[in-house]
């Protein structure tokens, strides 16, 4: 999962080009383009040789959860009571909009503007499909009809090319070599988990009550499959790749310098400096099929008595496989709580590693 950097990045006609003087925008056809030098609007930081600068069209135009050292059990496994155990606890991040830390506010401000505009073109086809039924009720003709048809479907698709541009944020990266060899690091560690057979994200825990009826797991957890993968956000051009990770209904995307929390009510965003990552093995009670690259470490019994034998009360009992999972916690103070459970034991330390040392060798706010 090595990352490339480009020096040029296209949103619709327009062309945002990186240069030694800044960052350049032309617009044209393919052997024919008209461009303008460094100007228009940027975010600067850097410190130590690093820096980005967003390029933006004219205006005109938590507390950290406790970790639990206990087996687990899907929580889909149903008891006869539910007084087996305690109601599942949310593990969630706060809304995006309020994951902000200071040296982030001006970026996610843009993002966040930006995805906040209304998309026109739809306006546009509605407003031509209206004025045809019209011309066909007072029996225009055809030419008429299909003249506004032509306009109408020219009209969407150039203010479909506004649209694009209202809404993009162009962001270009430069590195030196420190911070480049760091991220490098944190797109080969992200292949590394990507690479594990199953990853989940953890939605909730709860503490079991009576063992017996839980195959003498600890505690219950809601989960569902996840992915890790390289993917861009949406309305967020960039000239590098970044690291997405999936947790229920946002995703945690991995900059160079930070991480920005896309979800549907925003964008938000906290500084690797202020980031906490930690990765730990646990055993976990599996009732879904082994993976094929975790390490069974024992059996138990669905419904099992105090000493560890099977409780002779249930005619279904049956014996359940002890994996040996890893699980990986992404928290913040300011409001990030998510955990990740992979299926491969003894993976997540090269990721964490290339977390605090991007926390290093990046800018802070401090």
């Amino acid at each position: 999962m090595g990352f490339y950097l480009r020096k040029s990045i296209s949103v619709g006609p327009l062309r945002f080009n990186l240069s030694g003087s800044g960052v350049g925008v032309s617009a044209g056809i393919k052997g024919f383009r008209v461009g303008t030098g460094p100007r228009g609007n940027y975010i600067h930081m850097g410190r130590g040789g690093f820096y980005y600068r967003a390029t933006l069209p004219p205006a005109g135009n938590g507390t950290r959860a406790p970790r639990q050292q206990h087996s687990y059990m899907p929580s889909t496994q149903h008891a006869p009571t539910s007084a087996t155990h305690e109601p599942l606890k949310e593990i969630e991040s706060l809304d995006a909009n309020h994951i902000v830390d200071s040296s982030s506010k001006a970026l996610l401000d843009e993002i966040n503007q930006k995805r906040k505009r209304p998309l026109m073109w739809p306006m546009v086809l509605i407003g031509t499909l209206m004025l045809l039924a019209w011309s066909v009720h007072m029996d225009a003709p055809q030419w008429v009809n299909s003249l506004i048809a032509l306009a109408g479907l020219m009209g969407a698709i150039y203010v479909g090319v506004l649209d694009q541009l209202a809404k993009t944020v162009v962001l270009f990266y430069e590195f030196d070599p420190d911070v480049e060899a760091a991220y490098e690091q944190l797109h080969s560690a992200a292949l590394q988990l990507a690479g594990c057979a199953r990853v989940w994200h953890i939605e909730a825990s709860g503490r079991v009550l009576d063992r017996k009826y839980h195959a003498g797991a600890a505690s219950l957890i809601r989960r569902k499959v996840t992915s890790i993968r390289r993917a861009a956000p949406q309305h967020l051009k960039c000239n590098i790749e970044t690291v997405a990770i999936d947790v229920g209904r946002q995703v945690l995307h991995f900059f160079p310098d930070r991480v920005l929390v896309y979800a549907p009510e925003g964008v938000g965003g906290v500084e690797y400096s202020h980031l906490n990552i930690d990765v730990d093995e646990k055993n976990f009670i599996e009732d879904e099929g082994v993976p094929r690259d975790t390490r069974v470490v024992g059996h138990t019994w669905r419904f099992v008595n105090k000493n560890g034998g099977p409780d002779r009360r249930f005619n279904n009992n049956r014996q359940i496989p002890i994996c040996r999972y890893t699980e990986m916690s992404i928290q913040s103070a300011s409001g990030i709580n998510e955990v990740i459970q992979l299926s491969q034991p003894g993976v997540g330390g090269d990721f964490v590693g290339a977390v605090r040392r991007l926390a290093r060798v990046t800018p802070s706010s401090h």
